[in-house]
């Protein structure tokens, strides 16, 4: 009997990446596929190395973003996930979010969604004019314009009065602070499945609390934030998520104006008008480590990638190899 074709993806990814997203129980379970995942040496010239049935990649630079070039070129028929020029969007928070913006996405329900009022300052002397700020209200997130994923793009502050903002150091971004409830919602997509998760965030900041807090509070990741109040703990078990089919068709819309596969975005739902949500950041391969059941939802997208059985239709919906639809898992 004739042995099953083997595929290979090649995988090319920073160190932390790779250890936090290459586990054996991914390694494993694509294997048991037909899948071998293979390491993408980037010291070495790409064309050199496979040959792969799909490249996977997130690494930045000029040569890289060449390398690739000239990958796709000797291999039209190989898929890049993702186009580096795609993903270069999501390095800016200005233009990452602009997207949300272009979103075409039928009203279905009383639920809706925008960003959160914000703009963007490049100069120092901009933070002690109040014209610069605008009609921004305090609190305030303050974020760096550039969103790489290095450590220092994650650098943030809740910034409590005008005063604060003048410890800060340009380019960034500065957006209104919206509370809700002390909860982020976290939706991961991958190609068609759609996963959203809920994770504890930022407390609500009170008109007491206002006018009695100075200065800021710096931090990294909203989600990775520990609280001292306990009901924070209880307000995030009792969260209701959003509606499923309302995520979805967000996912659905980004996927189609970005020309993404792999990214995830945090939402979080404004307390003082409980059927709206903001979108505050959208993330290029994410943690998916993070994400429950991820070996599973990884193997397959890598199936259907290396076996051409995932196809996009006009309205950005992806189907399987018999024209249904993917569901969304909310």
């Amino acid at each position: 009997m004739e042995e099953s074709r083997r595929f290979s993806i090649g995988y090319a990814l920073a160190p932390k990446k790779q250890s936090s997203f290459i586990q054996p129980s991914l390694v494993d379970l694509s294997r048991e596929r037909g899948i071998d995942l293979v390491a993408i040496d980037p010291s070495l010239p790409l064309l050199d190395q496979g040959p792969f049935d799909c490249v996977l990649h997130k690494l930045y630079g000029d040569d890289w973003k060449r390398q690739l070039r000239e990958f796709s070129a000797r291999n039209p028929g190989v898929p890049i996930v993702d186009r580096p020029d795609a993903i270069e969007r999501l390095h800016n928070r200005i233009s990452m979010l602009q997207v949300v913006s272009e979103l075409e996405i039928p009203q279905a329900s009383a639920d809706t969604f925008g960003i959160p009022s914000q703009v963007v300052v490049y100069d120092s002397n901009a933070l002690s004019d109040s014209r610069a700020v605008g009609a921004l209200r305090f609190p305030v997130i303050a974020k760096p314009l550039v969103a790489d994923g290095s450590a220092k793009s994650h650098k943030m502050s809740l910034v409590y009065h005008r005063a604060g903002l003048l410890k800060l150091k340009p380019p960034l971004v500065l957006q209104e602070f919206v509370n809700h409830g002390g909860v982020i919602f976290k939706v991961y997509v991958v190609g068609g499945h759609v996963k959203c998760v809920k994770r504890k965030s930022l407390p609500d900041v009170s008109e007491e609390k206002l006018e009695s807090t100075e200065g800021s509070m710096s931090f990294s990741q909203v989600s990775n934030l520990s609280h001292r109040e306990e009901h924070y703990y209880e307000q995030l078990e009792d969260a209701e998520l959003p509606p499923a089919r309302f995520v979805k068709d967000i996912a659905i819309g980004l996927r189609r104006v970005m020309g993404l596969h792999l990214f995830n975005f945090d939402m979080i739902r404004d307390v003082k008008a409980g059927n709206h949500y903001f979108v505050i950041d959208i993330n290029y391969f994410p943690g998916y480590a993070k994400m429950p059941n991820y070996e599973t939802v990884l193997t397959e997208f890598f199936w259907d990638v290396v076996n051409r059985k995932t196809i996009e239709n006009e309205s950005g919906e992806e189907k399987d190899e018999k024209g249904g639809k993917l569901q969304p898992q909310c």
